[in-house]
């Protein structure tokens, strides 16, 4: 009997206590705030982010996320724990658009509006996502074009067809839309900056979609993708990028193929001299490789901004206000700022 009457006396004090909590916030916006992980270095950047949006604007939020980015079926149960609260908005990087498609149904039937970030939910029903917050993938592989072209001028400049220069691109698949963003920005502001220097430009490879100029240009971009995402296949492209005649400069698209490519280097492929490598992402082996010099650089994702961004939208969103896409933007980094505090905090493992 003392037992039951000490768990009954239990949930009436659990009962209360949250019943209190829900009346002294029950006026305070409330967004749920749901990732593709939670555990991994960058979804505690995003939540961080998330977080500081939730203070500055005066709103409550809940972050959560699976332990992975294969575990679809717990995400599902959280986007159902989240919508029986009734929030005022959803923010969401879905782990797969179709399996999510019922509550996002449920969602638009009950006004809550939803915010895709990092990736989203791409191919949603129309009209069900309000608005992302990502980072635009051309836009940021534009800016290590940029970034190698500032180095790599006066080479171009001097190129000619009996002494060209190749700038590679190292992809870890041809269909993925990030990865493939990233390539297309990279290929296509390097060939526009060369150009500018160069009237003999020409882009070749495995983003046959934007192949162009003569195959015996000056100056040339090429793609290479590997056989299959695998570090296996990934390592075997690079190897073979590595021995391509006139190289000046590897371009990896992201951090599948930089770990290709790092792999190549430690199992004893050599880097011919002067050639420049530049990454994308920020995991430890790439940090490590930038830091040392093996690097020139490379672009970071702002996942701070990412999370704040999505709370940003969310807020507007359920007030009614008209949201539309925001590019979370991207960072530069090298050895001379990855340890400054609003660099340092970007670069996720």
């Amino acid at each position: 009997m003392k037992k039951v009457l000490a768990t009954a006396l239990a949930v009436i004090l659990t009962v209360g206590l949250f019943s209190g909590c829900m009346t002294q916030d029950e006026d305070t916006m409330y967004i749920s705030v749901i990732s593709k992980g939670f555990q991994h270095q960058f979804w505690q950047t995003v939540k961080a982010g998330s977080d500081a949006a939730a203070e500055d604007l005066g709103v409550r939020i809940f972050f959560t996320g699976p332990e992975g980015e294969s575990a679809i079926a717990d995400q599902i149960n959280m986007i159902d724990a989240e919508l029986a609260k009734g929030p005022d908005a959803i923010a969401l990087a879905a782990l797969d658009t179709e399996a999510v498609l019922s509550q996002l149904q449920d969602a638009y039937n009950r006004n809550i509006p939803v915010i895709g970030f990092d990736s989203g939910v791409p191919d949603a029903p129309a009209g069900q996502i309000a608005a992302n917050a990502s980072t635009d993938n051309e836009a940021a592989a534009a800016l290590a074009a940029e970034k190698l072209f500032e180095v790599l001028e006066d080479k171009l400049t001097a190129a000619t067809a009996d002494s060209p220069v190749v700038l590679a691109v190292l992809s870890q698949d041809a269909t993925s839309a990030s990865v493939t963003g990233r390539t297309r920005g990279f290929v296509e502001k390097m060939a526009e900056l060369a150009a500018g220097v160069n009237d003999s430009v020409a882009i070749r490879g495995g983003l046959s979609s934007i192949n162009k100029g003569d195959a015996n240009a000056a100056v040339i971009v090429e793609v290479v993708v590997g056989a299959t995402p695998d570090i296996t296949d990934m390592t075997n492209a690079a190897n073979g990028l590595l021995n391509t005649e006139n190289l000046a400069s590897v371009f990896c698209s992201n951090e599948g193929a930089v770990t290709g490519l790092l792999a190549a280097i430690n199992a004893g492929a050599s880097v011919p001299d002067g050639v420049l490598l530049v990454g994308f992402d920020a995991g430890a082996a790439q940090k490590d490789a930038v830091r040392s010099g093996l690097f020139m650089g490379a672009i970071t994702q702002d996942p701070f901004q990412i999370g704040y961004q999505a709370v940003a939208l969310a807020v507007k969103a359920a007030r009614g206000e008209a949201v539309a896409d925001i590019d979370t933007g991207a960072k530069w980094y090298d050895a001379g700022n990855m340890d400054e505090p609003s660099i340092a905090i970007l670069l996720y493992d």
